[in-house]
């Protein structure tokens, strides 16, 4: 119960208030760090030159995107449960940063398909699957702009988390279930990792120095939620 009362807005907009700039300053350390061993310091790979590259805003991206709408279709699944009213609102702030790196794992994927692959787009299940994603994200975030009663938006909202959630494995294990041009996951938790450790080190910085944005984009949309739901003359969420 402790840690559901750190989410009622008084608590949580005080904390965020205070955390912001804290967050930017690593976040620019980071990414600062993480540009410098992607760019520089680490190797050109041998069979894909210095296109590899590309990985270090590719993967950090799908992985920040896959990670975000989990924990949305998460919480949507447990304010049916508990009734935690702020939970769709903690929801909805982190769908946009969600939807940008969705997208730009999409970009990034083709530019990065057409030297590899030899084409900018395929219809293969790992890159479908993730496009899926993203009309998931465009569709909860539409939801939100189109219905006005709170009650609707977050019953429909929560239903399309919950059934975009069961796209989550399907992503991650589409590389498994069929055969696909896209390549195995190199890095594992449960298993040893395969990549180096020279494109190791950049990979997992640039991943925090993303992870810290999307958290940045969150505190201030979550902000500016509280902030609307205020001026509305509205006491709870």
């Amino acid at each position: 119960m402790s840690m559901l009362n750190f989410f009622k807005k008084t608590n949580f907009f005080l904390v965020t208030e205070k955390t912001q700039k804290n967050i930017f300053f690593i976040f620019v350390v980071v990414l600062s760090i993480g540009l410098l061993e992607a760019l520089i310091l680490s190797p050109e790979d041998y069979l894909q030159s210095h296109s590899v590259r590309i990985m270090y805003v590719h993967v950090p991206s799908a992985w920040i995107s896959l990670g975000i709408f989990s924990i949305i279709g998460i919480l949507s699944f447990i304010s049916f449960i508990i009734k935690n009213k702020n939970f769709p609102i903690i929801s909805k702030s982190l769908a946009p940063s969600g939807l940008v790196f969705c997208i730009i794992a999409l970009v990034t994927g083709s530019i990065w398909g057409r030297p590899t692959w030899g084409t900018w787009w395929a219809w293969d299940a790992r890159i479908t699957s993730m496009l899926i994603l993203a009309m998931f994200y465009m569709l909860y975030i539409l939801t939100w702009r189109i219905f006005d009663k709170k009650n609707h938006v977050n019953k429909i909202t929560s239903i399309i988390a919950i059934l975009g959630l069961i796209n989550i494995p399907i992503i991650k294990f589409s590389v498994v279930w069929w055969s696909t041009l896209h390549q195995p996951s190199s890095v594992k938790l449960l298993e040893k990792t395969s990549i180096h450790s020279s494109m190791l080190v950049p990979l997992l910085l640039m991943t925090a120095a993303f992870a810290l944005f999307a958290l940045l984009i969150f505190l201030m949309k979550y902000n500016t939620e509280l902030i609307k739901i205020k001026n509305k003359g509205l006491d709870r969420l």
